[in-house]
């Protein structure tokens, strides 16, 4: 029996490549298991997914503040290794492919110990704490961007561009206005803020809402327990997160106002959505979603606003945007057509079995 194991998580992000890879393994014949962590959002991400094994492990944070649980973190990653070394001893699998976050360290130094091969991908434009480490006990690593080869080790990369869900391209338009309460006499605009929500978009929207109605209806996705039962608006729409209704939504949105993770705003790139990116800031991150979003905005995607400045972001910048998304959209249909940076999961598919039975 061939036999894959995933691992990844800490965002949804990190989690995403993953849930879209693995039906392509089942189709194609293969046992699959996953070594997430006990409370992130792969625990709920990968449950969802019927004949995955799915295994828990410690893991610690891989922090860049002070932090006392800094000097408790590397005991949590030892016992993670130790962990991920009797699941991997007791599934056998063929390889293991990483996507990243701080769950995925143990699993791929646990591998390494046992020589199974660790195929790595790559999302951001520079590579991730948890991937730089994991970039030493890996045989390659495929990246979404291409000048990310620069800060990779010759010859242990190659460029595979983004990998979107297949699932994205199959929204239903009735389905999205039933669900809303939408019509098709006003624009839509999407507000998301990751999977956990962002206080900074929540805020903005909540404080313009009576504005922003006027011309846009609007689709929130507020984050996990942050519903705002205070806002009752015609044309305004609050979820906390969105699973396979996402799909449908994304049929009838018009643009995009969201943070920079790369799997997100590639999938609005799929889709021909601008969005208006404000990238989480580097008190909150490494600076990884500034770079994202300065990509695009150089690219002529998106508009990109600071979170210092986007609180008191005119109403007037958001019109003037909408009113050249055609521009934007000229910009991403010329880039898809020359660059090809978007794959779909067979491709992908194919590409980490060339790497596993060709150069490992």
């Amino acid at each position: 029996m061939k036999k894959i194991l995933f691992t990844g998580g800490g965002s949804a992000g990190h989690v995403s490549v993953n849930v879209a890879l693995i039906p392509e393994f089942k189709k194609n014949g293969y046992e699959i298991s996953y070594i997430g962590s006990k409370t992130g959002i792969e625990n709920e991400m990968i449950g969802k997914i019927s004949e995955v094994k799915y295994f828990k492990i410690s893991s610690g944070k891989l922090r860049r503040y002070f932090s006392w649980e800094n000097f408790i973190d590397p005991f949590k990653v030892l016992k993670g290794i130790l962990d991920s070394l009797l699941i991997l001893k007791k599934e056998k699998p063929n390889f293991v492919f990483s996507k990243g976050g701080f769950v995925s360290v143990p699993v791929c130094v646990a591998a390494k110990l046992l020589r199974i091969p660790v195929v790595l991908h790559e999302s951001d434009l520079t590579p991730g704490l948890a991937n730089k480490i994991n970039i030493k006990f890996c045989n390659h690593i495929f990246t979404t961007f291409e000048d990310t080869q620069k800060f990779l080790p010759k010859g242990k990369a190659s460029l595979i561009g983004a990998i979107v869900r297949d699932d994205i391209y199959t929204g239903d338009r009735q389905r999205a206005y039933e669900l809303t309460g939408f019509n098709e006499d006003r624009p839509v605009l999407l507000v998301m803020g990751g999977s956990l929500g962002s206080k900074i978009l929540n805020d903005y929207i909540w404080n313009n809402i009576d504005q922003l109605t006027e011309k846009y209806q609007i689709v929130h996705l507020v984050g996990k327990g942050l519903i705002n039962n205070n806002i009752d608006k015609e044309g305004y729409k609050q979820f906390e997160f969105l699973s396979k209704e996402l799909f449908d939504v994304l049929k009838i949105t018009d643009f995009v106002i969201s943070r920079a993770g790369a799997n997100s705003i590639y999938e609005f790139l799929a889709l021909e959505l601008p969005p208006i990116l404000v990238p989480l800031g580097t008190n909150q991150s490494r600076g990884d979603q500034i770079e994202n979003a300065r990509f695009f905005e150089k690219n002529g995607f998106a508009k990109v606003v600071v979170e210092e400045d986007f609180a008191t972001l005119p109403i007037s910048q958001i019109d003037e945007f909408y009113n050249n998304l055609e521009d934007y959209k000229h910009s991403m249909q010329v880039y898809k057509n020359e660059k090809r940076v978007i794959n779909d999961v067979n491709d992908f598919y194919n590409k980490i079995l060339d790497k596993v039975g060709g150069e490992i």
